[in-house]
């Protein structure tokens, strides 16, 4: 499916300079899916991906998903090491104006439904008493506003199989947690939300992040509710229901450790802007 069409955009350029150096050890794995690519939103000026498994260069397919999600598969992955490095300087432009296509209504209703860590039909009573008459950017204004101060940021918190319930009852998570939060939410209340990967410049500690994106005033725009970076800068990466859709590693067979991860995002021209939570920003 192709991406929707952007018409009568005013861009307000910045580049940056992202990337990351990841490595796993692996036993018995034959494929790994990786998701660390910029998307095919935006317009990348330079790029470079270097993968080794088993302690030689290998070549990755590449696959074209949805909004532009371009995800990698490495096949035969074996024992020994998979590393990734990857580097690409992106100009981010964002769009003003209207989103249109078929593609838009297909989105609408697929991302109103409940997801596997979204779970806005278990909430839906929840969300109708905390925001019983707010619309439009109204809405989602006062969901990214009560996620940001009903939970705690705190890494570790969480776990990964933890959906937007769990992460209500501890009350505190990641970004991940957050943005589960805020798109399980907005579902519940009838307003499509989706989650997006992401790299944030300006983002302490450095990471991959998550934010959601929600449709308002006939376009997709982002809530971020940790707050700890500006949207303005971000640049996405995957998009999907939540988590399960834009994990940066999935492999079939065998199992996998952990061990290092480094991620960057810095602009390198322009200057980081400002964050206003209630502002309307969109990604590319």
């Amino acid at each position: 499916m192709t991406d929707l069409a952007i018409v009568d955009a005013d861009p307000t350029p910045l580049t940056a300079t992202v990337g990351t150096k990841f490595a796993y050890g692996t036993t018995g794995v034959r494929e790994a899916l990786l998701s660390f690519a910029v998307s095919a939103a935006h317009d990348i000026l330079e790029e470079e991906i270097l993968i080794h498994a088993g302690g030689k260069q290998v070549e990755a397919r590449e696959l074209a998903g949805n909004h532009g999600t371009r995800l990698h598969v490495v096949d035969e992955v074996g024992d020994g090491w998979l590393e990734v490095t990857y580097r690409a300087v992106v100009d981010i432009t964002r769009p003003t104006g209207d989103q249109v296509g078929r593609e838009i209504d297909f989105d609408r209703w697929v991302f109103t439904r409940p997801s596997r860590y979204a779970e806005s039909d278990r909430l839906a009573p929840m969300a109708a008493r905390l925001f019983p008459s707010q619309s439009g950017i109204e809405r989602v204004n006062a969901v990214g506003e009560w996620v940001n101060t009903h939970m705690a940021y705190i890494s570790g918190s969480s776990r990964g199989t933890d959906g937007a319930v769990d992460s209500i009852l501890q009350a505190s998570g990641v970004c991940r947690d957050f943005a589960h939060v805020v798109v399980a939410l907005l579902r519940a209340l009838g307003t499509p939300a989706r989650l997006v990967s992401v790299y944030a410049p300006g983002l302490q500690p450095m990471d991959f992040h998550a934010v959601a994106e929600a449709w308002v005033d006939d376009a997709w725009h982002i809530v971020d509710a940790t707050r700890l970076a500006p949207r303005e800068a971000m640049v996405r990466i995957a998009t999907g229901r939540d988590a399960a859709d834009t994990a940066f590693l999935t492999t079939r067979g065998g199992r996998t450790t952990f061990n290092r991860q480094v991620v960057t995002a810095a602009l390198t021209e322009g200057r980081l802007p400002q964050e206003d939570p209630s502002a309307l920003v969109r990604l590319a």
